[in-house]
């Protein structure tokens, strides 16, 4: 797995699994959502129940699916390294059945700097997700997955990585607190270039804390702290501060923005991405 990859990877957990999910589309954070699974042409109160209804006395199970494309752009300056620019297009699936969601995405990326030109797939993800609900208000989300070697490594040492993480989110009236742990297993295949010149690979820890504040019944948008292993033994651990923003556009396209600031000179000095959702 790539250093970029890693830090999207960071961002993808930070902002899909560990913050904001609305199952239903309605605009009201699944843990506040006391009216699950309402028609997409319903119009609904800050509880995400239809207007003029005081309760929904029935919950059916629902099935969706989500399409999401987006661009993205980070700048680095490491320590290391040249200044680099990489630029990037992404694409994602999703499934919903209830509490349990499935996951895919890849992405394009090309990076430029002084001397270096490199341009492919990333790695690409799959995984699986759960909600549990022990108490009001509280969301409990575990996840699973698989990062598979879609990026082209240079010294062909590329293997699949699988990942597992836990999230905790816990929304009052418009207020939401979250944080979560990810692990990743790195695969892949240690290199030894020369006796001064080696790639040694370690598992990560990622570990997030944030709030998130619902200004309307479409309009959310969160702030988070996020840190990371780096996949390289012996780098300073990478962490970054962001901002994830969800609008809902109308009752079958959303729009999901992101920006990251490096707080380490392992981490992209700036990110940021731009989502488009079609919800099926």
């Amino acid at each position: 797995m790539n250093k970029l990859l890693s830090l999207l990877l960071t961002s993808l957990l930070s902002t899909t699994l560990f913050a904001y999910t609305d199952s239903d589309m309605d605009g009201v954070a699944d843990s506040a959502d006391k009216c699950p699974n309402t028609p997409l042409y319903d119009l609904v109160d800050i509880n995400g129940c239809p207007k003029g209804h005081v309760k929904r006395t029935t919950t059916t199970t629902k099935s969706h699916a989500d399409v999401i494309i987006g661009a993205g752009y980070s700048g680095s300056n490491f320590s290391s390294l040249n200044r680099s620019d990489t630029y990037s297009a992404s694409l994602q699936a999703d499934y919903y059945y209830g509490d349990f969601s499935l996951q895919a995405s890849t992405s394009l990326y090309q990076t430029t700097s002084s001397g270096y030109n490199a341009n492919g797939l990333n790695d690409s993800f799959v995984g699986a997700a759960y909600n549990l609900r022990p108490v009001q208000n509280l969301v409990i989300r575990v996840g699973a997955g698989a990062l598979l070697p879609t990026y082209d490594a240079v010294y062909n040492n590329n293997n699949t990585d699988y990942t597992a993480s836990v999230s905790l989110s816990y929304t009052l009236h418009k207020l939401n607190l979250f944080g979560g742990y990810g692990y990743t297993q790195i695969n892949d295949d240690d290199v030894v270039v020369d006796a001064t010149t080696s790639y040694l690979y370690q598992d990560t820890n990622a570990y997030n804390a944030g709030i998130g504040y619902s200004f309307t019944n479409k309009f959310y948008m969160s702030g988070t702290y996020n840190v990371s292993n780096s996949i390289y033994v012996g780098v300073e651990d990478i962490k970054t501060a962001s901002l994830y923003g969800y609008y809902s556009l109308s009752k079958n396209k959303f729009l999901i923005f992101t920006y990251a600031y490096g707080l380490t000179d392992t981490a992209s000095d700036n990110a940021a991405s731009v989502k488009i959702g079609y919800y099926f």
